[in-house]
């Protein structure tokens, strides 16, 4: 039961920020005496500390303000995306302390080079830090499935990864015991903007993200949504066209062949394989009112209203987040994308759905590869961190 109640505190404070005593007392549902016990715990674990609250000219001694210990409690995010790799450092309480990202080759990624690049961010990252840190643990987001031993990357075509067991590959790199878990990219996304973004503290969410593929990651009743295979979420797939565009699935008509990148660049009249420089230079032209430019997105509008209109009817989500390049076109999108939702989406489900661009932007993912990391202290204030690798 201690365990419980002191997990109850550290999960409130992570999530919710700095809060008085008397508000723990509240929202727990505990005596002040057995919170004033358990913030002395936790204060002698070095997770938190208390500062006097501001004078509010109320009788009696305010009550302390109970702040977790961000700077000397650390857990690394890792994001390896096709074009990008990431890592962020995060205190206790979701404190982004420092983060570097660089960019690598577009296309397949050499497994020992992409790893090698993470261990170099990763001393980047750990040097910078001006306070001694303990490390709880390190959370990895790559845009792949992930076997449900969160260790293992059945397949990442965008990177051309299959069968690798990345903890084990990653664990030596990084000089550290602390406990290593993997998620996909878009389930990072979703954990990340259901916690801190634009769907914050909301209990059912579908995270939307476009880039060279299509992903997405689910929250449903506050929990990630994994499936028996710990696959779910793969929305890329969703058949849509039957007479569509062949997928790297080895299917037709994939939803990602819809709205993924290519698809809009070919709708435009555009090389598919282009990249980012050609979408800046299309959203460029629609805004300078060129006809096809403006086609192509409406069109991309379309099908990404009539893909997520099934979503929304199956999963009613409450809240639809936009992630990645979808993000960017959101504003381009919308119109035709709010047409087409509503005249599908069923009237009562439609009225309780919000679409919202990501808040997080492009380190949704890495932050939420840092939620992930942080889920074994939520769960368990006792689990001892190990010591701060440091390059020599």
């Amino acid at each position: 039961m201690r365990l419980a109640n002191l997990a109850t505190i550290v999960r409130g404070l992570h999530l919710l920020g700095p809060t008085t005593r008397s508000d723990l007392v509240r929202r727990t549902g505990l005596t002040r005496s057995a919170v004033g016990d358990l913030v002395a715990e936790l204060t002698d674990r070095g997770l938190v500390h208390e500062v006097p609250s501001e004078p509010t000219g109320a009788p009696g001694r305010p009550s302390p303000v109970v702040t977790p210990r961000a700077e000397t409690n650390v857990v690394l995010g890792v994001e390896i995306m096709v074009d990008t790799v990431a890592v962020a450092a995060v205190g206790l309480g979701g404190t982004l302390l420092r983060s570097v990202r660089r960019p690598r080759e577009h296309g397949p990624a050499d497994v020992d080079r992409t790893l090698d690049d993470v261990a170099g961010l990763t001393s980047d990252v750990l040097d910078s830090l001006t306070t001694p840190s303990a490390l709880f643990g390190v959370g990895v987001a790559v845009p792949g499935l992930i076997r449900r031993d969160g260790a293992t990357v059945a397949t990442a075509p965008n990177l051309g990864w299959a069968d690798l067991h990345l903890v084990a590959a990653l664990r030596p790199r990084l000089a550290s015991d602390a406990p290593i878990s993997v998620l996909n990219e878009a389930d990072a996304g979703a954990l990340a903007e259901s916690r801190r973004g634009a769907a914050a503290r909301r209990g059912n969410v579908l995270y939307l993200s476009g880039e060279v593929g299509v992903g997405g990651g689910i929250i449903t009743g506050g929990h990630q949504l994994t499936g028996s295979t710990g696959f779910a979420g793969e929305v890329g797939h969703l058949p849509i066209r039957p007479d569509g565009d062949e997928c790297r699935c080895g299917g037709r008509g994939c939803f990602e062949t819809e709205i993924g990148e290519a698809k809009l660049l070919e709708r435009a009249g555009l090389d598919p394989a282009a990249g980012a420089g050609a979408i800046t230079d299309l959203l460029e032209r629609s805004a300078a009112g060129d006809a096809d430019a403006v086609r192509a997105l409406e069109e991309h509008g379309r099908w990404l209203g009539f893909g997520l209109s099934g979503l929304i009817n199956v999963l009613d989500p409450g809240v639809v987040v936009l992630g990645g390049l979808l993000r960017t076109l959101h504003p381009h999108l919308e119109r035709p994308m709010l047409d087409t939702l509503d005249r599908h989406v069923l009237a009562d489900i439609r009225a309780g759905t919000t679409i919202a661009p990501s808040a997080l932007g492009d380190d949704a993912p890495l932050l939420g590869a840092a939620e992930l990391a942080w889920d074994r202290t939520l769960a368990d204030p006792t689990a001892l961190p190990t010591p701060l690798p440091r390059s020599a």
